[in-house]
């Protein structure tokens, strides 16, 4: 029934005065915000970035994740403060080199708290009466941080340069109430990418991309940029020359055309074209061709290896002994998930994999090359080598 016409709407066709266009994209002077080919592009952009959104979240999720096409429009803040008035999770991320703007994510509560508990190794079965925490928030930001950053990385070679953003920041808004916290410009009217995200049997619902105008158009224009250069390339012949390229053939196709010289002497079985010396050709000059006599050609005498070779390491090896390196004592490793991690407080103890007293790693630059047992000297710790470890065992 919402697709059915009102009898206002009916008699406004009727009398023609009913703008279908106005909500696609035009601003208060009647003028459209971006062209249907804008849109279509910023479409594309979004297709593909998402793509690969898709399976950065099935990585970090473990289920299946699929984001289809998006739709964009053109849409005011006050339209979305009436559409969305329930409470919403907003991410705002921006972008910092390659393309300047920001971007702004928008997940429903429902999606965050199953996103949320599927980080944390659980089913992705929660209570939807489960207040949205500071850890919701943090993990939401950390998914939308790793789908966001490899959308850039789509980015960077779509548009042939280096794409970064800065770290996410997460936070619980009302559209109608918190509308100011997350508007990021004085215009009016925001680029809305709308597109559906299905996790698995768990969620089937809808994320909502907003973007500034300028930012739109800008991303816009690098594409068009790219496909310019692009297509450039594909015109420009495969074969072409330089000319001091062509002059060298020249050159060459001279020396193999040179007669041999008329002389008294006897006629050879086989002619040998007289020596020549090869000179670069310059552009725009004509190589000289001229004949000299043979070369005196012998082997090349090289000093032996065999004498000297202990004194020359011995007397190099000082070289490195003002190299500096990094040495570190390990007392002992774990392994720990994410919602273990999260949950680490003032106060928390951390059970390490080796026994009280056992001797201790010690690494230079990461490669562990020695054991000892640790010592206070003074007021500091220090720690005493009991073993050194054999080259053959330190791969």
């Amino acid at each position: 029934m919402g697709d059915m016409l009102s009898q206002a709407e009916i008699d406004a066709l009727l009398s023609g005065t009913l703008n279908l266009g106005e909500d696609i994209g035009n601003d208060n002077t009647g003028e459209k915000v971006l062209t249907s080919e804008e849109i279509d592009a910023l479409g594309e952009i979004g297709n593909i970035s998402m793509g690969t959104s898709a399976t950065t979240l099935y990585m970090l999720l473990g289920h299946k994740v699929t984001i289809t096409t998006p739709k964009v429009s053109v849409k005011t803040w006050e339209e979305l403060s009436k559409q969305y008035p329930e409470p919403y999770v907003a991410v705002k991320i921006k972008y910092t080199d390659g393309i300047m703007g920001d971007n702004l994510l928008i997940i429903k509560l429902h999606d965050v708290r199953i996103i949320t508990d599927l980080m944390m190794g659980g089913t992705g079965q929660v209570d939807d009466s489960v207040e949205i925490t500071e850890l919701h928030l943090s993990a939401i930001s950390e998914a939308m941080n790793q789908m966001i950053g490899s959308a850039a990385t789509s980015l960077s070679s779509m548009f042939h340069k280096r794409v970064e953003i800065s770290p996410p920041e997460s936070l619980l808004v009302h559209f109608a109430e918190d509308i100011e916290k997350i508007r990021f410009d004085t215009k009016q009217e925001v680029v809305v990418v709308a597109f559906s995200l299905q996790v698995g049997n768990l969620i089937d619902s809808s994320m909502m991309q907003l973007l500034p105008i300028d930012f739109a158009k800008e991303m816009v224009g690098n594409l068009i940029e790219t496909q310019i250069g692009s297509s450039r390339e594909l015109k420009q012949p495969k074969t072409e020359q330089t000319e001091e390229t062509v002059v060298y053939q020249a050159s060459q196709l001279t020396h193999r055309t040179i007669e041999p010289q008329q002389t008294n002497q006897a006629p050879h079985t086989a002619y040998s074209a007289p020596q020549q010396d090869y000179h670069p050709a310059q552009p725009g000059m004509k190589q000289p061709v001229y004949n000299e006599p043979p070369v005196n050609v012998r082997p090349a005498e090289f000093q032996s290896f065999d004498s000297g070779t202990q004194t020359f390491g011995s007397q190099n090896i000082n070289l490195l002994m003002d190299v500096p390196l990094q040495i570190t004592v390990e007392l002992g490793r774990t392994t720990k998930k994410i919602k273990e991690i999260l949950e680490f407080g003032q106060g928390t103890i951390i059970e390490l994999d080796k026994l009280s007293g056992e001797p201790v790693d010690i690494l230079v630059n990461g490669k562990n090359i020695a054991k000892g047992e640790v010592v206070v000297i003074d007021e500091s710790f220090g720690v005493r080598i009991t073993d050194i470890i054999h080259p053959s065992k330190r791969l």
